[in-house]
Order: structure tokens, then sequence, then C-alpha cells
């Protein structure tokens, strides 16, 4: 007995099948092997033809099937995730009308901008809790605009993982995680947002039936089931954006639970119970895994852009040819605590939202060329990551969250013990890392979706902890004073 997870990506397409009955990974693959081509038009542009998600989608699942030997008729249940704010629109035959505008694509800023003054800050903040600002909703607004040809063919509006589930299921429907996403969902009113589809001019028949995140989403159709090798009627029980999904992944599911990953960009996403924002609008709050109409439960989200991003510069830049990340974090190590003075503010990855939306960029600060060196450096770096995280996390504080405990993914910056323990002294919370990723957490949403497990602890009862590192209290007060240091380097944006 199997569940099988698919993670869109905007990199790769990855697909997962976990052994229901104990939990484990039998089975995982990407496609494809290089990065997945991203359509950039215009300077801040960026489009993929989803076409191509589905594509890569099929490569992976018969790999994995073939890796592990499982028929079709061994999968019992589907669970998708996705790289999350994406625009997806097909017209009345589910054919897709233009590339997806994804994630990291920039030009609706101004119409979130006008929309938030528009529509009032204050009502956005306690109806959205999020400023429209550059989501799907106003992604949307630009195809109105500026492609009235595409806008008057669309019948539906979906996010990618949406257009996962349309292609397996050959249904079209969303979730009100996927909603609140898009800044579609009035957490106040619990409902459909009529001020944004009112001020955008969003007709509500672009909304598409609204499903639960656990449960029957749709069965995989004959079309589909020919296609993978699967059976007709397979359940698609599961689907939650990225950043919930990694959560979900580390069985953060409760009020104080935080869950971390650090790529090329960084996120801290913790759990509230109570309907909250930050009135500067520097983190996103969006509607968690297990959020319902009765059950309040939101994940706020704090990103970092220059995260893993500033490690790989530094990488192709700074390091020696043929040094490995590895060697790097040897080598960062070797520098003490503060990195003898030298800050680096790594916000060079474009608008950070933490700081209100400044575009700072990377700067190297208190260099003196006779003391510092490349060890130096390169602790600095990992050191400027770290501390742009817990300046959002104060944030975060400040909206009630109490952080104790971060767990993430042994993967990417998380690789390195230098990071984990910087993380671990700066704030003060214990940092746990986990071997899973976002398909294998897909696929036992999935088996909650169908009942296989009971409840989340039973799901991830046997998530494997690698590793944990905690406060070093002696040396307390040397980390607080490079971070401060950090601090009013930022002070001054």
């Amino acid at each position: 007995m199997y569940l099988l997870g698919y993670d869109i990506g905007s990199s790769s397409v990855k697909a997962c099948l976990v052994d229901a009955n104990t939990g484990k990974i039998v089975a995982s693959d990407f496609y494809p092997k290089e990065e997945m081509k991203i359509i950039a038009v215009k300077p801040g542009w960026a489009e993929q033809d989803p076409k191509d998600w589905w594509a890569n989608l099929k490569l992976a699942h018969e790999s994995v099937m073939k890796q592990a030997n499982v028929k079709g008729q061994d999968v019992k249940a589907i669970g998708i995730t996705w790289q999350m704010h994406g625009l997806v629109l097909v017209d009345k035959d589910q054919n897709v009308l233009r590339p997806s505008i994804i994630w990291c694509d920039s030009r609706a800023v101004s119409y979130g901008e006008k929309a938030f003054e528009a529509i009032g800050e204050e009502k956005c903040l306690s109806h959205l809790l999020n400023s429209p600002g550059n989501f799907t909703a106003s992604k949307l607004a630009w195809v109105k605009e500026n492609e009235p040809h595409i806008f008057d063919k669309i019948d539906k509006l979906m996010l990618p993982g949406d257009y996962i589930a349309m292609k397996l299921s050959g249904e079209v429907s969303m979730t009100i995680e996927g909603l609140s996403e898009g800044m579609f969902w009035d957490f106040k009113n619990k409902c459909l947002s009529e001020d944004v589809l009112n001020y955008y001019g969003i007709p509500k028949s672009f909304i598409p039936e609204i499903k639960p995140i656990f449960g029957l989403q749709g069965q995989v159709s004959a079309a589909a089931a020919k296609e993978l090798g699967l059976v007709e009627g397979t359940p698609i029980s599961y689907r939650a954006g990225d950043q919930p999904n990694n959560a979900l992944s580390l069985n953060v599911f409760e009020p104080g639970e935080i869950a971390s990953n650090a790529g090329t960009s960084g996120v801290v996403y913790g759990v509230l119970d109570t309907v909250n924002y930050d009135k500067l609008s520097r983190v996103n709050t969006f509607a968690h895994v297990n959020y319902t109409e009765e059950l309040t439960r939101l994940g706020v989200l704090l990103c970092i852009n220059g995260t893993g991003i500033l490690n790989s510069w530094l990488k192709r830049n700074l390091a020696v040819e043929g040094l490995s990340y590895a060697d790097m974090n040897t080598l960062a190590a070797q520098s003490p605590i503060g990195s003898k003075g030298l800050s680096i503010i790594p916000f060079g990855n474009g608008a950070e939202r933490v700081l209100e939306n400044k575009d700072t960029n990377c700067s190297i600060h208190g260099i003196n060329f006779n003391i510092h060196n490349k060890s130096d450096v390169l602790r600095a770096a990992q050191e400027g990551i770290v501390f742009s995280y817990e300046y959002g996390m104060e944030v975060m504080k400040e909206m009630g969250m109490d952080i104790h405990t971060i767990k993430a993914g042994y993967a990417n910056m998380f690789l390195s013990p230098l990071f984990a323990q910087t993380l671990a002294s700066v704030s003060g919370a214990t940092i746990e890392l986990y071997n899973t990723d976002g398909a294998a957490g897909a696929a036992k949403g999935a088996g909650m979706g169908v009942g296989i497990y009971a409840s989340h602890k039973e799901a991830f009862g046997s998530l494997e902890r690698l590793s944990v590192f905690e406060l070093e209290a002696d040396k307390k007060e040397q980390y607080r004073e490079a971070y401060q240091r950090w601090k009013n380097l930022i002070i001054k944006y």
C-alpha cells in the first residue's frame, strides 16, 4: 500500500512514493535534471508553461514507479504541493490560455499597491491578513488590463497545483489555502473576498469549486490513468502550497510550532491560532493546511530572498575553484563568532518584504584588509543570513508567536552545522533537523485525506530526526553582540 506525492517546483517537478504502513520513502526522483526553463520576456517577468510541469511530472512518476517496482493498483492516494502564488488560466475546454505567471514575477506589484490603497490598508490587513501585493489576484488584474483578449476567454483561474489536479482528474477545483495565498479569501467573513473581486473586476465564476485541503478532491480519470499507469478512480486527497506543505512535512500543525527552510531563498513559517497580521505587512499570513472555517490555524510566513543565493554567489566568485559547499562550511567555522567584526547584509536578491519592500542590495561592512580573510567573509555570510531570520522572527514574536523550536529538513544551508548552531544561539530556539521533503509530505497528507492515518501524529510518527542544535549559553553574549552590530546597520535603511 503506497502513497504518491508530487511537488511542482519552479526548478523541477518531484515525485515520491511512501510506504503507507511504515511511513518510509521507497523512491523519489525529479525532472528535469537541469533547472526548468523560466520565460523572462521582460525584466522582472517570470513565466513557465504548465505543459512542462505535466511532462516532467510524468517522467518523475515513471521513474519512481519503476524504482520501487510498484503497480498502479498499489497506489492508494495522491497528494500535491506547488510553488505558491502562480496564475494558471484555462478556457471552458480546459486549454491553458497563456504561460503561468509564477511566484517570482514582479510585474503586478503596482496593481497590488493601488488595490491596497483603494480598498484600504486596514481593511486589507484585517480581512486578507496581507496587502494584495504581487499575489495571484494582482497578476490576474495585469492580464485583464494588458491582455483583454486572454481575459475574455477565461473560464477558470488556478494555482499550479490545481492545474496538476485538473490534469489528473479532469475537474477544476481549489482549496481555501490556495484561495488565501492568491488573496481571494476573506478571513474575517470566512468567504471569498468581495473586496478583491469587485475592485479588480474579477467575475466570481472564475473561481473553481472549493474542495477541502484533506479529503476527496477528485479521482484519477481514465485518460490520466492511461498516461501514468495508475488505476482510474485513485483518489486525489490532499493539496497545499509549498510552504504550508513544508510545515506539514515537518509535522508542524499547532500554535507555536515553527518550520524553516533555507534554499535559494529562506523561509520561517509558524502557526497561529488567532487572526492576526503585521501592520507593516513585513510577513505574510495564509491559511495553514489544517485551517477550516471552524478551526483557526494560520501560517505566518517570513521570506528572506537573499539566503542560499548569497552562499552560491560566494562559491562562484570567491571560493577557490573546486571548493565544495562542505569545504566552505569547514572554512567558515575557522572564523570566530562575529567574524572578527565583519558584517554582511545578505539582501542582494531583490526587494525584501521584511524591510517593507526596500531593495538594499548585498553589502559588506567593517572589512579590514589586515585582519580579515576568506574564512571571515564566509562566516559573516552565514551569520548575516541567520541574523536576517532573527530580524524577521522578531516581527513574528510581536504578532504573538512563541518561537521555542524550529524544525527544518536536512538540506541546503541547514547542511552547515555552523548555520544551524548560529541560528540556535541567536534565536534561543532549539533547531531540529529531519529527513523529509515536500513530495514525501504531500504523500503523507494524501494518506491523511483518505483516512489511512487517523491524525497527523500517526502520519508523521515515523519522521526521522537527524540532529539537534541548542543555544550555546556560554557564548550567548558573543552571538547577540554580533547580531546587534548587524541590526544597527539594518536600522539605517
